[in-house]
């Protein structure tokens, strides 16, 4: 296969990913993804029922699965599971960091230890998946690390301050190892994809203090278009960030320019726009042991999510619609060019 600028030159087919989170969600809908593209597929999280759908779902795209039940927040573990991994599905060639929980309340309705929990799944999952990842990929030079990042990465909400810091650390953590990477010239990728709203079923499993049952704020997407992305991620293509739907760039570029104007909104709009008008009732959650059941990719928004995303399809393919403009702009150039003088002085 020949060599393509900016992307590996083993096929994905030909590749080992690690999914963490994989049970459901977005991770659930990135595995079933990247076994449709022929990967062999490590799945890692804690949920025994969701892990087995997740190794169904890949095997019945037929490629081949390992799940490995883990809390990504033991750096032991994760390291034992990347030592299996490698065991029996071969070399790790791209670990995706995905797994998350959180509490949805005012701050000072958060107890201590819900956010050392929120925390060090959310975040130090990430480091430690990064660190079994690394390891392994410095030692043969190659491999992809995802980072799953959010719009909140950059822009802080109310009521998510424990997944807001924990995005929020994930991102300067990403930024400090990328730069390290370039140091000793590395050929080890790093890209975070950042996402806005989803449909997956954890607004049912978080933990929540909110009188009423949390949702997504709109626009909302289904976990299919953050896997889409994920998976060209996954192809080698040495892109910095990918910024998944148009509500995610309009959130980060918006917080760059007027982040003092954003509070003030959030402050007003972000309590409701969290909130459906029907009341939470007590149940399980899953901050601290994972919920029984197999809950697949979806939530309950399935009738308000959208698809598909036209923002990340042109910036997956911005190279190619730059060239397509500058070869428009330069036929149009040498069409005005040609025209006859006395029509140019019309």
């Amino acid at each position: 296969m020949a060599a393509v600028r900016g992307l590996v030159t083993k096929p994905l087919q030909d590749q080992v990913v690690v999914v963490t989170g994989a049970s459901s969600g977005v991770g659930r809908a990135a595995a079933r993804e990247l076994a449709r593209r022929g990967a062999r597929v490590g799945l890692i999280a804690r949920g025994a029922d969701g892990l087995a759908g997740a190794r169904a779902d890949v095997e019945a795209a037929g490629s081949r699965a390992l799940a490995v039940p883990t809390d990504i927040a033991d750096a032991t573990q994760v390291e034992a599971a990347a030592e299996r991994i490698e065991r029996e599905l071969g070399a790790i060639d791209v670990w995706v960091n995905n797994a998350m929980t959180s509490v949805f309340a005012p701050f000072w309705k958060i107890e201590p230890e819900e956010y050392r929990r929120a925390t060090e799944v959310t975040y130090l999952g990430a480091v430690y998946g990064t660190m079994a990842a690394v390891r392994r990929m410095r030692a043969r030079d190659a491999g992809t690390i995802v980072q799953v990042g959010s719009a909140l990465a950059y822009r802080g909400i109310p009521l998510q301050s424990a997944y807001c810091g924990a995005k929020h650390a994930m991102q300067g953590f990403t930024e400090s190892l990328r730069c390290e990477l370039l140091h000793e010239h590395s050929k080890v990728k790093v890209t975070m994809v950042q996402l806005p709203a989803m449909n997956t079923p954890q607004f049912d499993v978080v933990r929540s203090r909110l009188p009423r049952k949390a949702q997504p704020v709109p626009p909302i997407y289904q976990p299919e278009v953050a896997a889409r992305a994920i998976a060209w991620a996954a192809e080698g293509h040495d892109r910095r960030e990918i910024w998944v739907g148009g509500s995610t760039a309009i959130t980060i570029a918006g917080n760059n320019l007027a982040a003092g104007l954003g509070d003030h909104y959030l402050g007003r709009s972000g309590f409701d726009s969290q909130q459906t008008k029907e009341p939470e009732r007590p149940r399980p959650d899953n901050l601290f042991a994972p919920v029984p059941g197999d809950r697949g990719a979806h939530g309950r928004f399935d009738d308000g999510a959208h698809g598909q995303s036209l923002q990340l399809l042109v910036a997956l393919r911005r190279r190619t619609i730059l060239a397509a403009a500058g070869l428009i702009g330069v036929a149009a150039g040498l069409a005005y060019a040609g025209r006859p003088a006395s029509k140019l002085a019309r």
